[in-house]
């Protein structure tokens, strides 16, 4: 079962994601020693979680691979749940994400999170070098059951993988001590449709709704995962997540100017070009079309930015409207000590600490 630690004052548990994304002028290397810094940081402050996801052929992120850099950070962080969040399953095969996420739950039991989209994560050249079919999202249902199968090793007895074990596995456990009976990890569906939202009910499974995306009909697909929600073994009442773009900082000003930075990544992003966070100097210097400068407004506005107090009315209104367990920050700037100033300056608006 899924029991949030308090985060202080707040009146939600609050969590932190990751994408890496590079700045221009700092290099991979850079940023992944700050993902290990921020991590440390979201710990010794008391958030919830710290989840990173999956990105492929994206020069501006520095992870294809959440699961390793979760690997990494078991030894950096004490108390924090640590999350691939997510994994595009329909990229991968089952039985290795279990195995996988079989070991994370090993080297550190009851901190491990796995959430499951069913995005590429990438565009279509990138997905078939992935080996990924055309009808991959169809399958996504039959994937996640294939995936929790392996994870609880509980096939039925006449199904075809009844007798592959993902290893490490349930099956292992020191019979002399208390028997591992669950799942190494919690597993989340994602999304940003409600399409994942039916998902995730009819699983008894918990739900987070990607926000930051754009602005897709989460107050519907909440409305859903919650009047269809089926409970499990594992949940046995709807557990929900936002995840949305914030920039905290003690002036408002310069908030927004780091929130630009990654609106113009984003309108890169849609050009199919190639792009890193650009500083926000030259987000103001950029001599664009009247719609693409309208993109990259709109873009800067989807992020919750101003300061602490501000970004925290935002958060608590996303909150009450909906009704969700949990708010998870998408830090978003040019440069990591942007990011890093969020996670520090609300925790201490909520007066957070491990």
């Amino acid at each position: 079962m899924i029991r949030p630690r308090p985060s202080g004052t707040a009146p939600f548990a609050l969590s932190v994601l990751d994408n890496a994304l590079t700045g221009v002028g700092y290099s991979a290397h850079d940023v992944l020693d700050d993902v290990i810094r921020l991590a440390r940081l979201a710990d010794q402050r008391g958030y919830q979680r710290f989840w990173m996801s999956e990105h492929h052929a994206m020069p501006g992120a520095s992870i294809p691979s959440p699961q390793l850099m979760v690997a990494r950070l078991i030894g950096e962080t004490r108390n924090i749940r640590l999350g691939a969040g997510g994994i595009m399953l329909p990229n991968h095969v089952p039985l290795v994400i279990a195995e996988q996420i079989g070991l994370l739950g090993g080297l550190a039991p009851g901190r491990i999170d796995l959430g499951l989209g069913r995005a590429p994560g990438t565009d279509s050249a990138t997905a078939s070098a992935l080996r990924r079919h055309s009808g991959a999202n169809d399958d996504f249902p039959g994937q996640v059951e294939e995936l929790l199968g392996f994870l609880g090793n509980d096939f039925p007895d006449n199904h075809p993988y009844r007798g592959v074990p993902a290893v490490p596995g349930p099956w292992q456990a020191d019979q002399n001590r208390v028997p591992h009976t669950g799942s190494p990890a919690d597993i989340w569906i994602l999304g940003s449709s409600t399409y994942s939202a039916h998902l995730a009910a009819s699983l008894g499974r918990p739900y987070a709704f990607a926000l930051q995306f754009g602005s897709a009909d989460v107050l519907g697909a909440m409305r859903i995962y919650r009047e269809n929600f089926q409970p499990s073994r594992f949940l046995d009442q709807p557990y929900s997540l936002v995840s949305v773009g914030v920039v905290a900082d003690d002036d408002a000003a310069e908030a927004r100017r780091q929130s630009s930075s990654t609106a113009l990544a984003m309108l890169r992003m849609f050009q199919r070009k190639t792009f890193s966070i650009f500083p926000p100097e030259d987000v103001a210097a950029f001599q664009g079309t009247p719609q693409e400068r309208q993109v990259i407004e709109e873009y800067t506005d989807r992020v919750i930015h101003g300061t602490a107090a501000e970004v925290a009315r935002g958060l608590e209104e996303l909150q009450s409207q909906t009704r969700v367990d949990e708010v998870m920050l998408v830090v978003q700037g040019h440069t990591r000590t942007a990011q890093a100033r969020t996670v520090e300056l609300m925790a201490d608006h909520y007066n957070m600490s491990a």
